[in-house]
Parts: C-alpha cells; structure tokens; sequence
C-alpha cells in the first residue's frame, strides 16, 4: 500500500520537473494526470469483480505486478507521449491496489478497532506523500525525474515477492463455500492469540442473514443508498487529492517560484498528510465516521476559502499545511474506513470497486478543469471547485449515511437507521 501511494505520488514532483525541463508542456501532464485515472478507473472496477470472483490474494497479488513492471518501464519512456501510456497501464494497478487492500483489512479486524487499525494502513499510504516529495527534492535535480519511477517499481516487485505469505480472507472463503479452509485460517488465529493471550471466550453465534452475491442487490436498497454514499465520498476525495494536493508543485512553479522552492513548500505542506491520517484513525472510533467527515469537511472548506489569500512566504506553506491536514482526515475516514465498511462480503469489493470507478471516473476531467480554472482565476478558482464538492459531501453523508462504529460487517449487511 505504501508503494501504491508512492507511485500515485510522485506524479507531483515528477510533473513538475517534466514541465520545468521542457520535457512536457503543462497541457501535457494534464494528459499525464487524465491517463492515471483512467487505468485507475478500470483498475477499480476490474478488481471488484475479480476479488468477488477469485479472492482478495490472487487479485492482491496481480495488480502489484502490474504497476511495478510499468513502473520500471516508464522510468525509461523516451517521450512524454511513451511516458503517459506507460502511466496508464500503471493506473490500472494503482487503482486496484487500493480498492482489495482496504477491503481485505476490513476483513479481518474486529468491529471495536475497526477503525485505528484501517487507518493505520492508511497512515501507511499517505506517508508516501511527504517521503516522496522529499525523495523528488533531493533526487530529482541531481539524477533527474526517472529515478522517482525506477524506485517505486523496484519497491512494489520486491513487495509483490515478499506479500506471497498473505493469508486469503475467511470470511471471503466461507461466503463462496469453501468452509473447511476458512475454518483452518481461523483456526490458526485463534490458537496463536490463545498463545499469548489465554483461552479465547466461547463464540457468539450470529443472527442468520441472507446476503445475495448477484449484482443487482447493489442497486436496490438499502445498498443503492450506500452506493450513492461511497460514490459521492470518493468522488471528493479523489479531486481534492488530484485537483488541489498532486499540483501543489505545478502551482508553485506556476506562480513564478524557483523548482527548489515549490518542492521545498510542496514537502512542508505534505507533512499534513500523515498528520491528518492519523487524526482520522484515532478518532474514527471515538467519535464515528460521519461525525469525523462531516467536521474535517466543514475544516477543509474554512482553510480552503483562508488558502489563496495568503501571499506571506513564511505563512503560506502553514496555511497549506493547516489545509492539508482535513484533506487527509477525510481521506483516510473514506477511502480506507468508511466505503469499504458500508457492503457486505459478498459483494464488497465490487460495490467498492465500483465507488471508486466512480471516484477515478469523476476526475478524469478534474485535470482539464484545474488547468483552465487555474489559468482564469488563479489557485481561488481551483479551490472553489473543491469548496463547492464538499458542500455536497456534506448533505450526502448527513442525510443518507449509516455510521458503522463499532458495529460488526455482518450487522451491517440488514441495517437500521442510524443517529449521526
């Protein structure tokens, strides 16, 4: 996972330094930026299928591949064009990446710290902003941007050798059938915790339930709800990471500011991130999940209309830096936490899967409108989109939202209606 966000990442020092060599126009890395969604886009909704059908490892372990051998091979793209192509295969990984990592954690933890521990991965994946923006302002003007590319390959590929001792899902297993191998998986948990731990309580046989695996479940309720719930969310997200957060470098350097000066505002306000990650995971089972997005929401809006009128060279990465933080609140409730929570196993990694194609599919578009809105108004206009996209989440999630907290998966497969 940590690799999954490098590479999605360094999309922002890279570009930059693209752009400032004459390497791309910034047309150019618009296309750059575009392309990346789209592979995610068919990325997500690939997987969900796929994780339904042949299980979270297989798919886990394929899409690794996938963006690190493109990876590697972008970091030898002769042009720019060869270069976006390459991204695009890479994209289709990235965006798998994240819908079957988030969704097997789920899996696998128990309801009460369901979220420390789901944002825990998160805090993973976002640490990859800074370390990546440092690695591109130490790395990139000495050794050129494809280095940042040949990093993030060789990563991901030793990962994909290492991560082969991944443990399929049991709940996965036992909703296809295959009862006996969940059984042992279990069965192996258990006695290493009663190891450590003492004998383990006797279990708490659940309500029966009859979740369906056929796909139009997801568009009846209560799961059409959720669907438009975690599309919504993620569509947000998706725009405030690739619309306001990855073109921080390329705002900076167009606004006149040296490529050492934008990386080194760039790397400060990225500190936010694994700030605002952590904020997100201990506080999503403290406080809830829409309590916590609907304030980082309303956060984000503040800073965000405070942000462009801040001209100070020594406030203005704070203030990025006080805007990036709710950002990243936000995006670990949603992306890791919240969507993955809201489907039952038998169709949770298609309902994610297809949130986030949803999610990348929206902003496919983002990179155009951050050009043109960038080039007539300035960041002001850029951040109004955002402004205006979380107004939105906020009447969504208020309204139509459940709130998982604490709440086991199998609970929420036959909701009630929930208090914020």
């Amino acid at each position: 996972m940590f690799f999954d966000g490098f590479d999605v990442y360094l999309s922002a020092t890279v570009l930059a330094a693209t752009l400032n060599s004459g390497f791309s126009t910034i047309g150019q890395n618009a296309q750059f930026v575009s392309v990346t969604f789209l592979g995610m886009m068919l990325g997500s909704f690939l997987t969900g299928f796929l994780g339904d059908r042949y299980g979270r490892r297989f798919t886990y372990q394929a899409n690794l591949g996938i963006f690190g051998l493109a990876s590697i091979a972008a970091a030898f793209a002769p042009s720019m064009g060869a270069l976006i192509a390459l991204r695009g295969i890479m994209g289709v990984g990235l965006g798998a990446e994240i819908v079957v990592g988030f969704s097997t954690m789920t899996e696998f933890v128990p309801p009460e710290t369901r979220g420390k521990w789901l944002g825990a991965i998160s805090i993973s994946v976002v640490t990859s902003l800074p370390i990546s923006a440092l690695l591109g302002t130490l790395l990139i003007p000495r050794f050129g941007w494809r280095l940042m590319f040949l990093i993030g390959g060789v990563g991901a590929l030793g990962v994909w050798y290492l991560r082969k001792a991944l443990p399929e899902s049991p709940r996965w297993l036992e909703s296809i059938g295959r009862v006996r191998e969940a059984e042992a998986i279990l069965q192996a948990i258990e006695s290493e915790v009663a190891q450590e731990s003492g004998p383990l309580p006797s279990v708490a046989i659940p309500t029966a339930v009859m979740p369906s695996r056929n796909l139009a479940t997801l568009f009846r309720p209560p799961l059409f709800t959720r669907m438009m719930v975690g599309s919504v969310t993620l569509i947000v997200a998706n725009t405030l990471i690739y619309g306001f957060v990855t073109w921080l470098p390329t705002f900076f350097v167009h606004q006149g500011l040296s490529i050492a000066t934008s990386f080194g505002y760039s790397l400060i306000m990225s500190i936010g991130a694994p700030v605002g990650s952590c904020i997100g995971a201990f506080t999503a089972d403290a406080w809830g999940r829409k309590p916590a997005i609907i304030l980082a929401s309303v956060l984000t809006i503040v800073f965000g209309s405070v942000y462009p009128f801040v001209r100070d060279p020594i406030l203005l990465p704070i203030a990025g830096f006080l805007l990036v933080v709710p950002i990243y609140i936000n995006v670990t409730l949603l992306f890791a936490i919240y969507v993955p929570e809201l489907f039952p196993t038998e169709v949770r990694m298609r309902a994610a899967g297809i949130c986030n194609t949803f999610g990348r599919g929206a902003t496919i578009i983002t990179p155009f409108l951050v050009v043109a809105l960038l080039k007539a108004y300035g960041i002001g206009g850029v951040l109004s989109l955002m402004v205006g996209l979380l107004m939105v989440q906020i009447f969504v999630v208020f309204l139509f939202g459940v709130e998982p907290r604490k709440r086991r998966l199998e609970e929420l497969d036959a909701p009630s209606p929930q208090p914020l």
